[in-house]
């Protein structure tokens, strides 16, 4: 069984209605009810930015396999003992998926050590998501392309390192491409990016978004390996 927490700032819901209207119960919780639906053995909990210490105390996050991490007027306000709590998970094994505008967080940024900023446009477009790696797990059961409509641009240039997996590309109406759906390893964590997800468009009762997040959750989950060892070590062998 993977164990799973969504977290999500649920600020939007409550001070817009646009966005209440699509998410009623809060973007964490479709998310959850999706992943819950494409694998039922998976535990799921949600957490969100105004429970105390956001909902990622150190209990819950050494019962979470993986987080999955939405993001986008708040990203300020979360408390950067929570950010350094997250990352020192991350590089002991702890999965982290970060959707949509997850990019500028404290926690995303900290883990790539670069600025994240990217493009953007709202103006209800078409985007088509290539899948450019088949091969790959968080690709299983995906379509060689699909389309959302509408969704927010997103652009190059996307400051970002270089990925270590390229899964996804995305065209816009508008011309733009992105790289949508992206891997990254630090420490012994496994790290997916996947950028469908604006606020006010239905994008998470997708049943392929779900999909791509459910098979990011299976991927990027600890593979129960050893902690490596660090530090002063005896020899194997006489030294002679």
């Amino acid at each position: 069984m993977i164990r799973v927490t969504v977290w999500n700032e649920f600020k939007h819901e409550q001070t817009h209605e646009q966005v209440r209207n699509v998410y009623p119960d809060g973007i964490h919780r479709v998310i959850a009810d999706g992943l819950i639906e494409q694998e039922p053995a998976f535990a799921v909990r949600t957490a969100t930015l105004p429970e105390p210490e956001h909902g990622l105390t150190e209990d819950v996050l050494n019962e979470t396999d993986v987080l999955i991490w939405w993001g986008h007027m708040a990203h300020d306000d979360v408390n950067d003992d929570i950010v350094n709590r997250v990352h020192e998970r991350v590089l002991n094994g702890m999965g982290l998926i970060v959707l949509h505008s997850g990019h500028y967080s404290k926690i995303f940024k900290k883990l790539m050590g670069t600025g994240c900023g990217l493009k953007w446009r709202e103006a209800h477009e078409k985007e088509r998501i290539w899948t450019v790696d088949p091969s790959h797990p968080i690709a299983q059961g995906v379509p060689e392309y699909f389309e959302l409509k509408p969704e927010e641009m997103y652009g190059e240039h996307f400051d970002i390192p270089a990925p270590d997996e390229l899964i996804f590309v995305s065209w816009f109406e508008g011309g733009e491409v992105f790289r949508s759906g992206c891997t990254f390893r630090r420490g012994q964590g496994k790290i997916f990016y996947f950028r469908p997800g604006h606020e006010t468009y239905p994008t998470y009762y997708h049943p392929i978004i779900r999909r791509v997040i459910a098979n990011g959750v299976k991927w990027a989950a600890p593979s129960g390996a050893g902690v490596p060892f660090r530090g002063n070590h005896q020899p194997l062998e006489p030294i002679g």
